[in-house]
């Protein structure tokens, strides 16, 4: 309901279109089982002024149990009448670095008009150590300022190839919504939304001008003080 209450919204204005930037793990059964029925209502017509990007995406086949975009293209896509054209991804057969360039001209190209591209919204997951699209804690991409999509050979999670947003382009989105889940991440939130520890990678996700909502699940806020806002379906 949140994304289709943002798309909607965003259709409504000035640019007339929805760009969505996704990432994958437990997402991808989230969003498929709740996103098709809560866009149904704006009709076929809207999703030709969508375009989808993927946050990371590991360097393997799109049909590679690892890839997010087959993943999504499986799962959520199959049920979702965007233009192929309007879906943006990686090219996993050059090498990384050459990817990532693609990459990084494929978005150029789809969100035209800023100096960096804006996505109207990122959904963004949260790892137990604080590392969110393939952005790790203590890792030298975390200081990258120029480019707006970077390649990783060093992944510490595998696969170690992976292509990943940089923070320029995360912190200028619209809107930003963390989603985390489970017992697993109850320690990382704490540390990042309480103790304030802002050199987590999650934590530089700050919007220079846009909102950053946090979606948690009892699980995942049960180390928290501070209340925290239930929602039902992204």
């Amino acid at each position: 309901q949140l994304v289709a209450q943002r798309a909607a919204s965003c259709l409504e204005g000035d640019r007339g279109r929805f760009a969505l930037g996704l990432s994958g793990g437990s997402l991808v059964s989230m969003l498929a089982r709740d996103l098709p029925a809560a866009a149904a209502p704006a009709g076929p017509a809207s999703f030709a002024r969508w375009t989808l990007g993927f946050c990371d995406e590991r360097l393997v086949p799109f049909d590679h149990a690892e890839s997010t975009y087959g993943l999504y293209r499986t799962h959520l896509l199959s049920k979702l009448p965007i233009p192929d054209s309007q879906v943006l991804t990686i090219n996993p057969a050059l090498p990384v670095e050459d990817a990532a360039e693609d990459y990084a001209r494929k978005l150029r190209q789809a969100l035209q008009g800023d100096a960096v591209p804006v996505f109207d919204l990122l959904i963004l997951g949260v790892g137990p150590d604080g590392h969110t699209c393939s952005l790790f804690p203590d890792h030298p991409l975390l200081q990258e300022r120029e480019k707006i999509v970077a390649p990783i050979s060093d992944s510490p999670k595998p696969p170690p190839q992976r292509v990943t947003l940089t923070l320029p382009v995360l912190n200028a989105a619209q809107s930003i919504i963390f989603v985390a889940t489970g017992e697993g991440k109850a320690a990382v939130l704490k540390r990042i939304l309480e103790d304030k520890e802002g050199t987590l990678p999650a934590a530089l996700v700050q919007p220079r001008t846009g909102a950053l909502c946090w979606f948690l699940d009892e699980a995942a806020a049960r180390l928290l003080s501070v209340p925290f806002e239930k929602h039902s379906t992204l």
